[in-house]
């Protein structure tokens, strides 16, 4: 008989996967989702675009319309290309396949987003994570030291970081990027809350790719990713991206919100509000301590995080719990900012848990 055992590597059956759990009637502030919903005119002229839509045909696998749309929005400069993605994960894993020869590295500081080592391990390249300092700033002589030894061919850094919330520091990611013996992948998922990126210099560093994605933008539902690099990355990289991975739905509807970038800006304005409040309320509870963030979520660290963390489940809000995932994650929860009800909810529910 055939079995999973026979066939599946090894690693592959070692592995866990992503889990994502239930939310149904939680205040859910686990996975850093824009907390708003688009206004109804939008939403109005969304339906129609949905009605309208020719879903019987494969969608344009160039997308040149929502790529021009990206472009103006996003400021992406006229002289690089332009990668779509069925959420940035996918360009993770476009990149990482394209360049896993044997034997090749890839590398990035930890604790940082899992899918950097999950797309490595599958696609069976090597991956070095250099551990943060314990306030989760990058080492920079530690992790130049670890560059020039592995020679990595791909070098991760979400700028600002996930978990942890921080934007490493701007000169230290220039270093990296001028030293680095291969291409140096800058997910810039949180940009919009931290106003900081990279995107105007990858003229400058020919070896720099600009990482982003829509979910952040209140277009989760939709899964789009965009990468922005020179057009001779871009060319190799699209020769590992499926047909048709964007489809026709998420193309006309991303065109369309992305006219109202506006509406963008000012949700994302709410959030970063919301974000100095709860930076302020809570280190008055007791015995904790919120680490500065300039993402749409705040990691905390309390004496008992498993605890608390079902404390706040019990309550009716879900958050993420990092405790044992990362030794610099113990008793450690990342809390997304929502809206100010719901963080009303979390500060009140927290307070209960803690008691």
């Amino acid at each position: 008989m055939t079995t999973p055992e026979k066939i599946i590597r090894d690693d592959i059956r070692a592995m866990t996967a992503y889990h994502v759990p239930p939310a149904s009637g939680m205040v859910k502030l686990d996975a850093m989702e824009n907390p708003y919903r688009l206004p109804a005119v939008l939403r109005e002229a969304i339906g129609a675009l949905a009605a309208d839509a020719e879903i019987n045909r494969y969608p344009d696998p160039a997308a040149p319309a929502l790529k021009a749309r990206l472009r103006e929005a996003m400021g992406i400069p006229g002289h690089c290309e332009v990668l779509l993605g069925n959420g940035s994960d996918e360009i993770i894993q476009m990149v990482v396949q394209a360049a896993a020869r044997p034997g090749a590295v890839a590398m990035a500081p930890e604790p940082t987003f899992v899918m950097y080592r999950t797309y490595a391990a599958t696609m069976r390249m090597r991956f070095v994570g250099v551990p943060l300092a314990e306030d989760f700033t990058l080492d920079a002589r530690r992790f130049l030291a670890t560059m020039a030894s592995e020679r990595p061919a791909l070098v991760f850094i979400a700028y600002p970081n996930n978990p942890s919330g921080n934007l490493f520091a701007d000169e230290v990611i220039a270093e990296i990027i001028e030293r680095a013996p291969g291409l140096v992948v800058l997910d810039e998922a949180y940009q919009i809350f931290a106003g900081q990126t990279f995107m105007d210099r990858i003229g400058r560093y020919p070896n720099l790719m600009v990482l982003r994605t829509a979910s952040k933008l209140g277009l989760a539902g939709l899964r789009l990713g965009y990468a922005a690099a020179r057009p001779e990355w871009i060319r190799e990289f699209d020769k590992v991206r499926s047909p048709y991975n964007v489809g026709t739905l998420t193309q006309l509807i991303a065109a369309k919100v992305l006219e109202h970038h506006d509406e963008l800006e000012r949700q994302a304005a709410a959030v970063r509000s919301e974000r100095a409040r709860l930076a302020t309320r809570l280190p008055a509870l007791p015995a904790v301590r919120a680490f500065p963030s300039q993402a749409n979520f705040i990691l905390v660290r309390l004496p008992d995080a498993p605890r608390v963390f079902e404390g706040l489940k019990t309550r009716g809000v879900l958050v993420k719990n990092l405790h044992g995932s990362h030794p610099l994650l113990e008793h450690c929860l990342r809390l997304t900012i929502g809206t100010p009800q719901e963080n009303d909810r979390l500060l009140d529910a927290l307070a209960r848990s803690l008691a």
